[in-house]
């Protein structure tokens, strides 16, 4: 990348995290100081690479693959989270390298997840290009996309979701209040207490389709969004699908926008409830409601819902793949 396009991000081996991410001179994504702090303190995954399966499974089974059960680290209460307690969020990536992706300048980093690490089968490598651009004058983008690829011989296949995990503040103050949103979809996964879907598809319940205004307490949301409601039609490799906007955000006294697309078939949106990061080496304390998540994805649980687990079912010779594009700027 060149000179101001590194300016305007930065990123660590750890996670293969977004620690910056620039507009307007203000960085929009929290975070920590240094790769440290966020190996002790990074608690609600900031910027983080989430796998190998992103959000949660239940009772941390899986119930059928190669013919058996796994059981995975459990780390959210009776589920696992997060690809479970030192999931790819936790985890060195060799990177960044400079390369070229579809012509233009990009960074790679890599990581290889072994046969039974966290309770996984089977040694899979993620590779995550970030790629800096501009849309127009104004536009500050960011592509980030995901690879992963089946390369053991332990097992004929396991199970991949792959998410970024940033939270975003685009106003001038320490919450998320004052900022507007507004989402693409009203289909949703309706989740039991445990954060596990039902397994069927409704109507969220409050309107989102249309701008609203982001609290920082009082009715938060922390829910699955869904964009293609045919689990048929979401192949494992999303890549070659049109990249749609999931969300986008305002906020008047910054002037700064922000929108969030992909071609994931779903997207958790999440604001900050359960945010509690103290002050740091001079980097303030983080509370509810610090900053808000859009987390690109295949359903949740989806490896053990027989009409959804192809979306996430890697097989031996197979490649997983997706893109998200951040676009942001200010007026």
């Amino acid at each position: 990348m060149s000179a101001p396009e590194q300016a305007e991000f930065t990123f660590l081996p750890l996670g293969a995290i977004i620690q910056e991410f620039r507009v307007g001179g203000k960085n929009i994504v929290l975070g920590f100081p240094t790769q440290d702090h966020y190996e002790k303190y990074n608690t609600p995954h900031y910027g983080a690479t989430i796998g190998r399966v992103a959000n949660r499974i239940k009772n941390g089974l899986i119930h059928s693959l190669n013919g058996k059960e796994y059981q995975l680290t459990k780390n959210n209460g009776p589920n696992a989270l997060h690809g479970g307690e030192k999931g790819w969020g936790k985890r060195v990536f060799d990177g960044p390298h400079h390369v070229k992706r579809h012509g233009r300048d990009a960074l790679l980093f890599k990581y290889r997840h072994v046969d039974g690490e966290e309770g996984y089968p089977g040694t899979v490598e993620v590779r995550v290009w970030y790629t800096a651009s501009k849309e127009g004058e104004a536009k500050t983008v960011l592509t980030a996309e995901y690879e992963v690829e089946f390369v053991g011989d332990e097992c004929e296949e396991t199970a991949v979701n792959i998410t970024n995990h940033s939270y975003f503040n685009i106003g001038d103050g320490p919450t998320i209040s004052g900022t507007t949103a507004q989402l693409a979809t009203r289909e949703y996964l309706p989740l039991d207490d445990t954060g596990i879907p039902h397994g069927k598809i409704d109507k969220f319940p409050r309107e989102v389709t249309e701008p609203f205004e982001l609290t920082a307490t009082g009715a938060h949301i922390d829910d699955v969004f869904v964009m293609e409601t045919d689990p048929s039609k979401i192949p494992l490799d999303t890549r070659g699908l049109p990249v749609r906007r999931l969300a986008q955000f305002s906020n008047a006294n910054t002037g700064l926008h922000l929108e969030v697309h992909s071609t994931e078939p779903a997207f958790q949106f999440y604001t900050g409830k359960y945010i509690d990061v103290p002050a740091i080496d001079g980097a303030p304390a983080h509370t509810e409601g610090a900053g808000f998540c859009v987390e690109p994805s295949r359903y949740v649980n989806a490896i053990n819902e027989p009409e959804w687990r192809n979306m996430v079912l890697l097989k031996k010779g197979q490649v997983f793949g997706c893109k998200n594009v951040y676009k942001a700027w200010k007026e």
